[in-house]
């Protein structure tokens, strides 16, 4: 412990006050994930068989190999749903101070919904959309 508090007084100078929550935060995450993979050693399985092993999805035998390939459409999907759900990252803050904003913050996040909206309209007519009719 006084160790910690030596490192809390060294970095609680003015200039470094603003970063002493980020650091309690950076560590509390590396002693998280350490403490979950040592857990995970100690308590985890001792005897592994083909049982053990095997693949296990809802009590239903395994039908094919995880190797399988897939469409490169199914991957396209994938990319697509990930930058429409990054999009929330943007409008999410925008909502919090909608009204600070007024006008120019609307025109603003107008552009952006319509260069989002020019962009589905462009992926759905190359019909990366269509993947699972395959």
């Amino acid at each position: 412990m006084f160790v910690i508090s030596q490192l809390v007084q060294r970095l609680s100078a003015p200039s470094m006050d603003a970063y002493v929550p980020v650091l309690v935060m950076i560590a509390s995450g590396v002693l998280f994930g350490v403490t979950n993979l040592v857990a995970a050693e100690l308590l985890g399985p001792r005897r592994p068989n083909w049982r053990k092993l095997t693949t296990y999805e809802s009590g239903m035998e395994p039908i094919r190999t995880a190797r399988e390939r897939f469409s490169v459409k199914f991957y396209m999907v994938a990319m697509v749903f990930i930058v429409f759900d990054i999009e929330i990252v943007f409008m999410y803050p925008w909502a919090v101070q909608f009204r600070q904003l007024g006008a120019v913050g609307l025109i603003g996040m107008a552009l952006f919904i319509a260069v989002l909206l020019v962009g589905l309209v462009y992926v759905w007519q190359k019909g990366i959309l269509e993947w699972s009719r395959e």
